[in-house]
Parts: structure tokens; sequence; C-alpha cells
């Protein structure tokens, strides 16, 4: 044995390339009030309440993770991203990305990442998309070969080469978001913030965005953090989920946890020999759908092995599937305790002048 063959190979961890603490963002919205009078008074003394978009925050992602931001409407996604992003500032709290803080909006840090919204344009409307990326080139100060390379590569990925001379206004929204993703990766950022860019899509254009970012991260193994409404989005793309609610955080795992935690059900199908076998079934508890010689039913996690146990020994049975329900319906399900638990926590906002 050579002196190299006892020295035990060296344990690097992987590096926290986001890490966030206590971090808080408020806003103070006007309260307007119905009337003429009432919009004249409001003239000389207005009255505001205050809404925590964002309430204390921790968290830490580390480099080359896919992450899922979820919640309801309003839960404070996109003001997390916003703030990861340097475009607004915290009430309180720290944050670091890449070793930066983001609000401080160095030069240095915003060559490194990129925001992409699905709501919002940054390409020239009435000019070619080719035009805005000369731009983008310019700005951050990409070399001319290794630009045409990146673009080339992007482009054929996309597949969208034969549409970069056309304005922007006359492409389809499926086209212009895959425009959008191209702009923002022309730098090659190592830390990508998508807010729901999938957002309006048909289900061609989710799927090739979604081919398009899952490829796109396993060859550059950056990291990125993904808000989205739509579950196969999360599902086809993130290791791990970030369930946000009312501004904090109420659950940190991966897919499988969330289904395991907040769905206490399954649902099996039965394929029967024949439509008289249903007959004894037709009292089964919880039935969704009856397609004789098809039975589809709800049952209780642990009952699962007992109650087809009891049915495949008095039935012939030709096929059984046992599976979890719609992934819309558990993460549905988690919204709603994620705000009924938050509720409890925290009371209603007091009004601010």
């Amino acid at each position: 044995m050579s002196l190299f063959d006892s020295i035990e190979p060296i344990y690097n961890p992987p590096m926290a390339i986001i890490e966030i603490e206590k971090l808080t963002k408020s806003y103070r919205v006007y309260q307007k009030k119905e009337g003429l009078i009432a919009s004249i008074g409001g003239l000389f003394h207005r009255e505001f309440r205050e809404v925590k978009a964002v309430q204390s925050i921790d968290l830490t992602v580390e480099e080359g993770e896919f992450v899922a931001f979820l919640g309801p409407n309003g839960a404070g996604k996109t003001t997390t991203l916003k703030l990861l992003s340097g475009v607004i500032n915290p009430d309180s709290g720290s944050c670091h990305v890449m070793g930066h803080v983001p609000w401080e909006r160095e030069n240095e840090y915003r060559r490194r990442f990129a925001l992409v919204m699905g709501q919002k344009n940054q390409l020239w409307w009435d000019l070619p998309a080719l035009e805005s990326f000369r731009l983008h080139q310019h700005i951050y100060a990409i070399e001319l070969g290794q630009f045409n390379r990146t673009l080339d590569e992007l482009t054929e990925m996309l597949d969208v080469s034969h549409l970069l001379g056309q304005p922007v206004r006359e492409l389809s929204l499926g086209e212009r978001m895959k425009m959008e993703l191209i702009a923002a990766l022309l730098h090659s950022p190592d830390v990508l913030f998508l807010d729901e860019p999938t957002i309006g899509l048909d289900v061609i254009a989710q799927h090739k965005i979604q081919q398009f970012l899952k490829a796109y991260q396993e060859e550059r193994k950056n990291t990125i953090i993904l808000t989205s409404h739509y579950m196969k989005d999360i599902a086809a793309l993130c290791q791990r989920v970030v369930i946000i609610a009312n501004g904090s955080i109420y659950h940190d795992g991966s897919l499988a946890d969330i289904v395991d935690k907040f769905s206490s059900e399954k649902i099996v199908t039965l394929q029967l020999s024949d439509e008289a076998s249903l007959t004894g079934l037709k009292d089964l508890p919880n039935i969704l759908e009856v397609q004789p010689p098809r039975i589809k039913f709800m049952v209780e996690r642990e009952e699962v092995g007992q109650t087809l146990s009891e049915i495949l020994s008095q039935h012939c049975v030709d096929d059984v599937v046992v599976e979890d329900p719609p992934l819309e319906e558990v993460i549905a399900s988690a919204f709603s305790e994620a705000q009924r638990s938050r509720e409890k926590e925290t009371s209603t906002p007091e009004q601010v002048r």
C-alpha cells in the first residue's frame, strides 16, 4: 500500500450562495374611501395600513440548487426576489448573494445574476430581439466571440434562430418569453431569478421552456430560484420547494415531503375483470369515479394495504393503480394550512398614519 492510499479524500461541503437572515419588508398602502367628500378629506388627512410583504425570513441556498418559491398571490414571493436582486431595499435583516449585499447594487454583483419576470419586458418592443441582445452585449461588456457563441447556443436550444430579425411585438407570447430568457442568459449569470416565466403560455410553450431550463441548469450548474403557479414547472424542475405564506416561510423541503405532509390519502384505481364485481364495491367510501368495469376511490394512506387485501380476496381484479392526489390539490391544501397557521400567529396590523 502506498502512502497516498492511506490519505482520506478531502470533503468539500456545498457552498452557500444565498444567505438570508431575518429579512423584512413592509409597505404603507393608502386607504382611499368612497365619495367626493372623503376624497377631498384625503388631501389633508390620509389613512394608511401596513402590509408586511416579507416577515423575518431565514433561508440558505446552496450553489447549484434549483429552488421553487410557492405561495398564494400576495404571499411575498416576488418581493423576496426583488430584494435578492437589489430592486428594492429591506426594512431590516441581512442578505448575501455570492458574497454581495444585493441592495448595494455593485456592478460586480449585477454582472453575476439575472432576473426574469413573466409580466415585465426587458426587450425593446419595436426592435428585433437581436438589437436588444447587442445592447446587452455592450452593457455587460461581453467579448464579441463569446457573445456570438452564447447566442448561437441559446437560440439553437430554444429553436428561435429564425426569429432574431423579427420585431418583438410581432412574436407570440411563448416566443417573446424565449427571447427574454436568452437576454437574461447572455452574460452567463451564476444566479438566475425567475418570477413566473411560463405565465399565460400554452402547454407546448411551457413544456419547451421547462426542457430548456432543465438542460441549461444541468449543464451550467448555476443556482436558480423559480416562482410559478404551474405545478408541472415545479415537478419537472425543482428538487427543493419553499412555501411562503403571509410573508413567512412555512415549509422548506422536497416536493415528496410536501405530498407526505399535506396529503393523508391515496387514490386507488381498480380494473375489474367484469362489471358484476362492481356490485360489491359500490358501498366503498370516497368513490371518485365509476366507469364499469373500472372504479376509482380515495383511501387513507395507512389503510391502503388492508383495503386492497380485503378487495382482492373477494373480487377478481385485473389491474391496480395506487397514486397520490393531483399535485395541484396537495399544494392548495398546503397553502390553506399555511395561511391558517400564519393567521393564528400574527394579529391584524394596526393602521398607521
